[in-house]
This record gives structure tokens, C-alpha cells and sequence, in this order.
């Protein structure tokens, strides 16, 4: 750290008027080599966190965390589930920007080191879902980018052959990406605020006795926009381990309609850092910068399973999710009614017969039954539990191998009888059945 942690401290009374500093120390975790940073204690307890720039693109940084950070209303902040840094103040050190937050407690865990399971990658999964679950008029009314699927997919076409010019992509990878860049199916998206670039070290961990770690606050607000959720999920790369775990609880807490390439465009935006670490160092003409990015792509493509970047056929989880879902149907509300239609004594064909003969049927059905009560003289009614007992044994029993030969001898055992007098039977079964299970 170039400067020291009293020197930065001194520069909190700048950006907080009237506060007495007591003492300050170094902020010795989440520390990032572009800033000078350290703590500062205040008279009545609280701990600030102060972060002065090194260079012109740190300071545009700080200015844009301060910007987002003051975006955060006390009615957003109520909507995470986690604590945001509270913007306090900004001052200047010499010509260097400085800026004052509160300081977040909590503990961090690097990506390789996310444990697979409940605890820490369920709560990341759930707190990246959270963000993404802001109305985008947080960030629209701070003036910070917005863009659509397009958008960030031309953005993406155009850092595609920004490297690719320079002559340090390997051809297969060109060929990946922009086969992904042209593929309609990987930008079909729903644009959500996001933190822009989410890294494990963004959240803050307390220890729960019954969960695990859970995330208590996350940082690195600076790239708030609304863009692709999937941005925010390219981190997992990182964490084998925990990556399938954080997807699916992001999917459980997400409110939108499942996005089968969300995982795909994850990966690729994970590749694509390399390719802007290579434009990064072409466009400041850094040789060591350029060799860097160029080894680390070399890596990539030789560690590549596979030269496209397809979306699955179904969203990640799809089946689960409707396994779930059933699951939380109420048993009671299914139980007891049978909603069959009970179709294996017809053909279904049989019931979708023209108005006049279905009439025609009808009226041939009534004769047959008022000649069957002329026949019976006084009996009114017939007992039908033999008959409903033997057809629910029937339901119930599994089903015999069927053999073709045995069912041809069965129809002409009932004997003849032409397809209309059939048609007939079959309906006044049809209706039998119906009116049974509705008055059941």
C-alpha cells in the first residue's frame, strides 16, 4: 500500500464532516491492487472503509460504485436479503478519489474453495437471483447502462473480432465464438439488473450453526447495470465444485421463466475475459500483458471439451422442476376421484359420430330400454354391486398379455351384430361410466 492507513484515515473527516477518528488500521481483506485502502474506527464505534484510487481507470471505478451505491434507496435495500455497502462520502488525497463506506463484516471464500451443498453455494445462488430480481428502474433512474439482448450480443460480436485481430486467438476459439455469436438460440434472454461481474470474493459470509455459511453482504457495486444475468455467473468457471449447486439455486430463487442457455452464455462470457484481457494490452501496447492473455487462450482452447457452445435441448433442471412442482400438489386434493375416461370397452373413434346420429342412437337406446321394463314387469331397479365390484377388481388387476387370437374368438362368441347396433352399446357403456363417476 503506497499510502498509509493513518494517512487514509485522516481523509475520512474530508468526506464525513465532524467525525472524530480514533484509530485505523489496514484493510487487509478484500483489497484490490489498483486502491489504497484501509479502516478507520470512529469515536461512537462505527468502522469506515475508505478506498483511494491509483490511476485514472480505478478512479472511474470508485466514481461509479459511489453512483450505484447511492442508486441502493432504503426500499431497495429492504428487497436483498443481504447488506450493500452504505455510501458515506467522497473527498479527494492529493489528486487521487476517495471513497468512504461503511464496513461490511463477514468473511470471504475463493471461488476453487466453494463447497459444493447447502450452505455457502445455495445462499450465493439465492443472493445473485436477488439482485437480478430489482425492478430496472433502479438503474435507469440513476442514469447507469441499460441494455438489451442485442445490444450485448453486437457488444459481443464486436470484442470477438477486436481479438481476433490482433492475431493472438487461437482459430478454434475464434471459430467457437462466433458460432456462438450467430447462434439465435444462446440470446434469447430477459435483461435483469446485475452487479456486472460478480466474483466470489464480492460476498461476505457469516457463519450460521444450522445452514453453513450464508451470504450476509456483497460487494463490488460499480458495474450495476441491467444486462445478461448471465454475467454475473461467469465466476462459476472458477468453482468446479460449487458451480452446478449455485446454478440451481439461482434457478429455485429466480422469478422469471427459465433461460436454457443461461449456463452456455456463463461459459462463454467466462472465455471471453481472457479475450478482453488481450484487447486490454494490445490497445496500451503492453507486450507482457498481450503474451499473458495470449498463453492463458493457448490454455483454453487445448483444455477444450468441445468446439460449440450448445444450448441443451431442455432448461437445466426442467424436470426436476416439474418433479417438484408435483410433489407439492396436495395429496387430498387427488385422492378418491378417478378422472379416467375409461376408454379400453370402445373404440374413441365411436363417440365423435354427426348430431343426427347420436340422436338417431339416442332414441333407438330409449326404445331398448323402455322394451327391457315391459320385459322385467315390476322390478324398477337393478342391483349393480356385483357388477361395479367386478369392474373395480378388473381396474385393479394387472392387465393380461394379450393374445390376438383369443380376442377374435371373444367377438364371435357375443355373436353378431352389425356396427351400428356396436356403435350403440358403445355409447350407453360410455354413459353408464360417466354418469357413475359423477354421481360418485
Amino acid at each position: 500500500m503506497g499510502r498509509s492507513a493513518f494517512t487514509l484515515a485522516a481523509a475520512v473527516t474530508a468526506a464525513l464532516p465532524g467525525a472524530e477518528v480514533t484509530g485505523a488500521r489496514e484493510l487487509t481483506t478484500r483489497s484490490d491492487e489498483r486502491f489504497d485502502s484501509a479502516v478507520a474506527t470512529l469515536a461512537d464505534g462505527r468502522e469506515l472503509a475508505i478506498r483511494v484510487a491509483d490511476d485514472d481507470e480505478a478512479a472511474t471505478e470508485l466514481a461509479a460504485e459511489a453512483i450505484a451505491l447511492r442508486a441502493l434507496t432504503t426500499g431497495t435495500r429492504a428487497m436483498l436479503p443481504f447488506r450493500a455497502p452504505e455510501y458515506i462520502g467522497e473527498t479527494r488525497l492529493g489528486e487521487a478519489r476517495a471513497l468512504v463506506t461503511d464496513l461490511l463484516p463477514g468473511f470471504q471464500i475463493e471461488a476453487a474453495h466453494v463447497p459444493a451443498g447447502r450452505g455457502a453455494a445455495e445462499s450465493m445462488g439465492a443472493a445473485i437471483a436477488a439482485v437480478h430480481e430489482l425492478p430496472h428502474s433502479v438503474v435507469r433512474g440513476a442514469g447507469l447502462t441499460a441494455r438489451s439482448a442485442q445490444e450485448g450480443r453486437d457488444e459481443i460480436a464486436r470484442l470477438v473480432d477486436t481479438a481476433a485481430a490482433t492475431g493472438r486467438v487461437p482459430a478454434r476459439l475464434t471459430v467457437r465464438w462466433r458460432e456462438a455469436v450467430t447462434n439465435d438460440d444462446l440470446w434469447r434472454f430477459e435483461s435483469t439488473v446485475v452487479l456486472g461481474g460478480v466474483q466470489a470474493t464480492s460476498f461476505l459470509f457469516d457463519d450460521d450453526p444450522a445452514r453453513g455459511p450464508v451470504v450476509t453482504g456483497l460487494l463490488n457495486w460499480h458495474a450495476l447495470s441491467v444486462g445478461d444475468p448471465a454475467i454475473d455467473l461467469a465466476w462459476l468457471s472458477s468453482a468446479p465444485d460449487a458451480a452446478a449447486d449455485v446454478h440451481a439455486a439461482y434457478a429455485r430463487a429466480a422469478g422469471r421463466t427459465p433461460d436454457a442457455a443461461l449456463e452456455v452464455r456463463s461459459r462463454l462470457l467466462a472465455e471471453l475475459e481472457f479475450a478482453r484481457w488481450l484487447v486490454h494490452g494490445d490497445s496500451l501496447r503492453r507486450a507482457d500483458i498481450v503474451d499473458d492473455a495470449a498463453a492463458l487462450l493457448d490454455a483454453l482452447a487445448d483444455g477444450l471439451q468441445t468446439d460449440d457452445l450448445a444450448v441443451p435441448e431442455t432448461a437445466p433442471g426442467g424436470v426436476d422442476s416439474a418433479m417438484d412442482a408435483l410433489g407439492r400438489v396436495p395429496v387430498a386434493a387427488a385422492a378418491g376421484v378417478d378422472t379416467s375416461m375409461q376408454t379400453d370397452a370402445y373404440h374413441p373413434g365411436e363417440l365423435w359420430r354427426d348430431d343426427a346420429r347420436l340422436d338417431e342412437s339416442a332414441r333407438r337406446a330409449e326404445d331398448d330400454e323402455s322394451a327391457h321394463r315391459a320385459e322385467v314387469g315390476d322390478l324398477e331397479t337393478e342391483d349393480l354391486s356385483t357388477v361395479r365390484s367386478s369392474q373395480s377388481a378388473h381396474r385393479s388387476a394387472p392387465a393380461a398379455p394379450h393374445d390376438p387370437a383369443e380376442t377374435e374368438a371373444a367377438t364371435d362368441a357375443e355373436g353378431e351384430g352389425t356396427p351400428e347396433d356396436e356403435a350403440q352399446r358403445a355409447a350407453r357403456a360410455a354413459l353408464q361410466r360417466w354418469k357413475s363417476s359423477a354421481s360418485e
